[in-house]
């Protein structure tokens, strides 16, 4: 599988017209404030860029950010500038042909931001210890569709949870199936390319989240994917796809459920491009200035994460009123119309 991705993102595409998909690089689906940030990032850049959603949170400024499967750097360039001179980004990426663009654009991105904090590194998302990264020393782990495309996501999660501070989160987007992907599926090269082939079942992933130490992982959005190609359709059979997006905390002893406390928090409208309501995931957003009841592990991901600053706190964990109202165990994602695609846009 290695040597199918390698061969597929670092000689067969030659950019982001040549994927076999429409799904999820509509650039009107930017939004406004970032618009300004990819406007300073370089043309062949831009052309090799292959992700499947957003993965810019915010309050990155100062913050050390890793880009996982950064491949020809358009996140990592534009995680950058939201970083600043304070802040850092580290690329990983095993495409010897995507990172000689990253790299070899340095230079001339440091001149356009005033500051040069990226770097590059050539390795596997799966064997993160034996780079150059000190353990439990990144704010914000970031990854745009890429895990789907590992052979060993157990490793890939366990690297994430080693590096990332207490606090720290994982933010990214990938493909996920509705069931476990069949074996003609994931053994077939275009389908795998794709990003099909690796996807994980949701529930899978969910599992694999909290084996590596994440026991509450949050959905941020999901849209469902059409296989509308009919050789590929034909291959895929009755399974649906859809493309997400995640954030893991690393917060130890989050419970496995979402518990009521009595607990409520307050937002002040200060998170930069914010204002008027934060969100958290897909189901809280918060508006400025409302009492807004949470989950106890709402809670402390507001509260020992860098957002703390931003909230307001009310109550503690003295007391227990059950599971919290809409906690349930269905599938997470909306079964909407589907995005008009042949694959699954990576």
């Amino acid at each position: 599988m290695y040597d199918i991705v390698k061969d597929y993102y670092g000689k067969q595409l030659q950019g982001t017209a040549d994927l076999k998909t429409t799904a999820c690089c509509d650039s009107s689906q930017v939004p406004g404030w970032l618009k300004p940030l990819l406007a300073r990032i370089h043309p062949e850049v831009l052309k090799r860029y292959y992700g499947c959603g957003l993965v810019c949170p915010p309050l990155l400024e100062g913050c050390r950010i890793l880009d996982l499967g950064c491949g020809s750097g358009r996140d990592a360039y534009a995680l950058a500038q939201l970083a600043g001179p304070r802040g850092s980004v580290t690329g990983v990426d095993m495409t010897a042909e995507q990172l000689a663009i990253a790299d070899g654009h340095r230079q001339w991105h440091a001149e356009q931001f005033g500051y040069d904090n990226v770097r590059f590194l050539n390795g596997y998302i799966e064997r993160l210890d034996e780079l150059d990264l000190a353990p439990a020393s990144f704010d914000v782990i970031v990854s745009n569709c890429v895990v789907n495309l590992s052979p060993d996501k157990p490793a890939v999660l366990a690297g994430v949870q080693r590096l990332l501070k207490p606090g720290g989160e994982f933010y990214f987007s990938d493909v996920y199936a509705d069931r476990r992907v069949p074996e003609a599926v994931r053994n077939d090269p275009v389908l795998y390319g794709e990003c099909l082939g690796g996807a994980l079942y949701w529930n899978d992933f969910l599992r694999l989240s909290r084996q590596a130490g994440f026991a509450d992982p949050r959905l941020l959005g999901d849209q469902p994917l059409a296989v509308t190609d009919a050789e590929l359709a034909a291959r895929v059979g009755d399974v649906r796809f859809y493309s997400a997006s995640y954030r893991l905390f690393n917060i130890a002893g989050l419970e496995d459920a979402c518990e009521d406390h009595g607990q409520a928090v307050v937002y002040r409208g200060t998170v930069p491009d914010q204002p008027r309501r934060f969100v958290l995931d897909k189901h809280h957003a918060m508006e400025t200035g409302r009492v807004f009841p949470v989950c106890g592990n709402t809670f402390r991901m507001l509260r020992e994460t860098r957002f703390a600053a931003h909230f307001g706190f009310i109550g503690d964990f003295s007391r227990h009123f059950g599971l919290f109202a809409g906690c349930g165990s269905s599938m997470p994602f909306d079964a909407g119309q589907p995005v008009a695609a042949t694959g699954a846009c990576c």
